[in-house]
């Protein structure tokens, strides 16, 4: 189907005469047409029958691209390689997630030792049959003898909790429902979890009511829903959300409240087992506070609290003195933990990871030499346990497990073989300077001896926001793309957290053009460069980053050849309107104050859409059951970007049904997406396209 023939074959997409009125900063009464809103309602049968025909469209003009099915094909290969995760430990049983290639879903694993033999505990896949039910959480008691297991249902953030007997491998038959954004903290004695949880929705808003008034809640094995006791509700603060954790020592239960997805936190401490009040540790919402570990009431705490790229303080909960333990350093501290007599500490580089030992009173002790450079995940320690556990990524390394012995030196738990050769590629980091001077890094990952001659098909992908820091990782489905001759940037956006909250700060509310102006002064500094051109550029982004890329596209149209925009934030007037939208606000903020309104007017890719403007070739990809950025978002701006193409370019979108956000998507649903994503990319990008 060439491009012409898919766009006389677009599906109608019916404009109302809906108008919503909003005030800017200067009080004047402001009209904003709002013509597909009947696309808010998903299970309409109107939106029901729009999907299907935009999937019938797009399918049959991916159809026609030859390189559909041979990426299936390799991508199929690519994936079917045993993926081992990293270990931990619990009453002297040791736990893993393990896929052994092509399974929709992981497998929970128990053993004896952290190099097995494994069993299957829990097999994810035998709970639906299409594979969409995806464990997201997994909770181990402390003796090691019963787990909380958190099952999602086709991509939506609801979690179910259930409790299976390690030994037996049976079921508890009473089940927690409509939980979210929540893990479960068990009590010592194995008896019961802390977890967080909201009323049931109403009927029909499951995936699009507002996610309001959490609780957190006390679930005691073997007995029902109904009993479990409710430790803390403020309908007074409908916008608190609760996340608690015991103390390993199970002196104290450990409260953190968050507001919204700002990176400031409350914590509250009291005795476990105590009915009485709480101690505020901190009572107002001033800075991020992550309690890593205790030594009686001497609370380890990571902050940004006077020091945006983090320190570690020791809090006496019963006196109320402070000592800093680790001082704020040159480089963002993103992760610590405790081990016995020490603290380790992960820091960022320019966006690589660097582990460090550190005295349990502060000063490094030494840094421990990582296989590369890349990414730590996992880290897996408890505090009276010598042996550490973690895992190790990079964009030419599968994710590894490893073990750190007290002596430093790491060992491989297992060697992921994946039939690719990682000696023909490399990966380069340079830097770009965006438009107010800042540097900006990225990364560059192609063809070992790549010719900077302008022809090269490349994807630029970015991010830039929630304070989410991109760090080099290697994905199966980018393999094909490499070998095929593309290359892969990734770029390192203000608004993440790569050099601590001040660059976070520096990409969020009136300052967000900075996260677009980053991402094209990255995207002109590839053209620059020679690494590619316009015709052969295409970019990337998922959530925040799919609002990025829609963004840059509406702004800079002529800058790329192909958009791919995946489950992201389109409309910025009406995002807090859905489920858990209301807490993007630090970052965004709201149509409907003043303050903000013309701002977000200004960039939100939907409103920004012009008629007579030739747009790239454009895939967006969404779920009709994601619940965190609902489909509307992305309904709305296909529809409208149909209506409005001047060019020839297509403009489809891919809706997966029984979808997502993407968390616990089937195996056999991540390839298919990706081989879609990428043999239109290479379509658009090869040169066989000028439309």
């Amino acid at each position: 189907m060439s491009p012409e023939g898919v766009r006389s074959r677009y599906p109608e997409s019916p404009r109302g005469d809906h108008v919503d009125h909003y005030t800017d900063e200067h009080g004047q009464r402001v009209a904003v047409p709002d013509p597909y809103r009947w696309l808010e309602e998903p299970d309409s049968p109107q939106t029901r029958a729009w999907v299907r025909a935009q999937n019938a469209v797009t399918d049959a003009f991916l159809d026609t691209l030859p390189a559909r099915a041979a990426y299936r094909e390799r991508l199929s290969a690519l994936w079917d390689y045993p993926r081992e995760g990293v270990p931990w430990t619990r009453g002297g049983h040791f736990f893993r997630f393990f896929n052994p290639g092509l399974l929709n879903q992981p497998v929970l694993e128990v053993a004896d030792s952290a190099r097995g033999p494994w069993r299957t505990l829990l097999d994810p896949n035998t709970l639906s049959e299409d594979g969409t039910a995806s464990l997201l959480s997994a909770s181990v008691s402390r003796d090691g003898g019963r787990v909380a297991y958190g099952v999602q249902q086709g991509g939506s953030d609801w979690i179910t909790w259930h409790v299976r007997d390690v030994t037996s491998g049976e079921d508890d038959p009473h089940a927690a429902r409509w939980s979210k954004f929540s893990g479960a903290a068990w009590t010592p004695d194995g008896q019961g979890f802390y977890y967080g949880a909201y009323d049931a929705p109403q009927e029909g808003a499951a995936l699009t009511g507002t996610n309001r008034d959490s609780r957190l809640m006390f679930h005691r094995v073997g007995t029902p829903q109904s009993q479990d006791h409710v430790v803390i509700v403020r309908p007074d603060e409908p916008h608190w959300r609760y996340s608690a954790g015991v103390t390993e020592d199970g002196a104290y239960l450990l409260v953190v409240v968050m507001r919204g997805t700002e990176p400031k936190n409350l914590l509250w401490v009291r005795p476990l087992g105590s009915d009485g009040p709480f101690t505020e540790v901190v009572p107002e919402f001033r800075a991020a506070y992550d309690v890593i570990g205790n030594d009686g009431p001497l609370l380890y705490i990571r902050t940004d609290e006077d020091a945006p790229r983090g320190r570690v303080l020791a809090w006496n909960v019963e006196t109320g003195e402070r000592q800093e333990v680790i001082p704020e350093g040159p480089d963002a501290l993103e992760q610590a933990a405790l081990v016995p007599d020490g603290i380790l500490t992960v820091t960022l580089h320019d966006a690589n990871h660097r582990l460090t030992r550190h005295g349990r009173a502060g000063g490094p002790v030494h840094d421990i030499a990582l296989p590369g450079l890349g990414t730590v995940t996992d880290l897996n320690t408890r505090q009276d346990d010598p042996q550490v556990y973690f895992g190790f990524t990079s964009f030419l390394t599968p994710g590894t497990p490893y073990q750190l012995r007290p002596d430093g030196r790491l060992e491989a738990l297992a060697a992921p073989a994946v039939d690719f050769d990682a000696s023909a590629y490399e990966v380069t980091q340079e830097f770009a300077t965006s438009k107010d001077g800042t540097r900006v890094p990225m990364f560059i990952v192609a063809r070992r001896g790549l010719v900077r001659d302008g022809t090269n098909p490349t994807l630029l992908y970015g991010y830039g926001g929630f304070s989410i820091s991109l760090t080099p990782s290697f994905s199966v489905g980018r393999l094909a793309w490499l070998e095929r001759g593309g290359v892969y940037v990734m770029a390192n956006l203000r608004g993440g957290a790569e050099y601590g909250e001040e660059w976070h700060l520096a990409g969020t509310l009136t300052r967000k053009q900075n996260v677009f102006d980053d991402f094209i002064a990255c995207a002109e500094h590839v053209i620059a460069t020679g690494v590619t051109s316009s015709a052969h550029l295409g970019i990337q982004g998922g959530s925040n980053g799919g609002l990025l890329v829609g963004a840059v596209m509406t702004q800079r149209p002529e800058l790329v050849g192909a958009v791919i925009a995946q489950v992201g934030v389109m409309d910025m007037l009406r995002y807090q309107h859905f489920t858990i939208g209301w807490a993007w606000a630090s970052d965004y903020g709201r149509s409907d104050d003043p303050a903000m309104f013309r701002t977000l007017l200004g960039y939100s890719p939907l409103h920004r859409l012009r008629e007579g403007v030739a747009y790239p070739a454009t895939l967006v990809t969404t779920g009709d059951h994601d619940d965190r950025v609902v489909p509307a978002h992305s309904y709305k701006f296909a529809a409208e970007l149909q209506r409005v193409q001047a060019g020839n370019a297509p403009a489809l979108i891919r809706i997966e049904t029984r979808g997502g956000h993407g968390a616990g998507k089937p195996t056999s649903l991540v390839i298919a997406e990706a081989a879609d994503i990428w043999a239109f990319l290479e379509a658009r990008l090869s040169g066989a396209h000028t439309g």
